[in-house]
């Protein structure tokens, strides 16, 4: 008998709306879904009109799990693999059953879609060409200032997840590994009716969150600029500064010309007004 497929399947991050008709197509034609909480995944298959019956598949049970899942493939069921929210695997269980299913020789394949990481990174108005996704933050305080110490160099843009928990303290302890001016943008309750994305510095969204209840409540995406992107701008504002006292004096393009030479500043985004 021929081998099914496993389908690791996106699912909305937010607005049950975002399942896209292809992930849909394929939830209804396979054998099984393999999901992480029945209950939650029931609310978006009942929305969409698929009836195909729910395994719970989930960091407690996925090491036991995982090789039966596979039997089922070799022997010709196709089952479909979606984690709560967004796209399996990532900070979410499944790893050891696409592993599993590819030494085995079963094909995967993949139907793409939300993802929260890239959806903040989208939106968060930082350098997104090399980035670092770091997931969760450790929960113990020690751990997690240890980590950010050793991020604090890190010259790509850092995304991480937070909790309603901890997205106080870890904007603290941000604040203190990184400097409060470093730029960061925080993504909360993405696609949801209480979305908002706030952004500045760190500083900025420690006062934001520290002074506003609703800001600490939801799923948070915590996207903050890189070593460089934090030195490219403090050079803008330092050119910013400079190119205002010299254009006082002198023709634009001159003073442009002389702040970016002063501070490293690009000459055309000054000259621009774009810093």
């Amino acid at each position: 008998m021929n081998a099914g497929t496993l389908w690791v399947v996106a699912t909305p991050i937010g607005n049950l709306e975002d399942l896209a008709p292809r992930a849909a197509g394929v939830l209804r034609q396979v054998a099984a879904i393999a999901c992480e909480d029945t209950r939650h995944a029931r609310v978006l298959m009942d929305r969409h009109g698929v009836a195909t019956p729910l395994l719970a598949y989930h960091e407690h049970n996925e090491r036991e799990l995982a090789p039966k899942l596979v039997e089922r493939l070799a022997a010709g069921d196709s089952l479909a693999l979606v984690s709560d929210a967004g796209t399996p695997l990532i900070n979410d269980p499944g790893f050891r059953l696409v592993r599993a299913a590819r030494e085995r020789g079963v094909a995967v394949s993949t139907v793409p879609g939300a993802c929260a990481a890239i959806a903040a990174l989208s939106i968060a108005g930082l350098p997104c060409e090399r980035f670092a996704f770091e997931g969760f933050l450790p929960a113990k305080a020690a751990a997690r200032r240890e980590r950010l110490a050793e991020l604090a160099a890190e010259p790509r843009t850092l995304v991480f997840y937070e909790s309603k928990h901890r997205i106080e303290e870890s904007l603290q302890d941000l604040c203190d590994a990184f400097g409060g001016e470093r730029p960061a943008a925080l993504a909360r309750e993405l696609t949801k009716a209480h979305e908002t994305v706030l952004g500045v510095s760190l500083n900025d969204l420690l006062a934001r969150v520290a002074a506003d209840p609703e800001q600490r409540l939801g799923e948070f995406v915590l996207v903050v600029a890189g070593a460089d992107g934090a030195n490219e701008a403090a050079r803008r504002r330092e050119g910013e500064r400079v190119y205002a006292l010299l254009a006082a004096e002198l023709p634009p393009g001159r003073a442009a010309k002389l702040a970016a030479a002063i501070t490293g500043a690009k000459r055309n985004a000054l000259y621009r007004g774009e810093g």
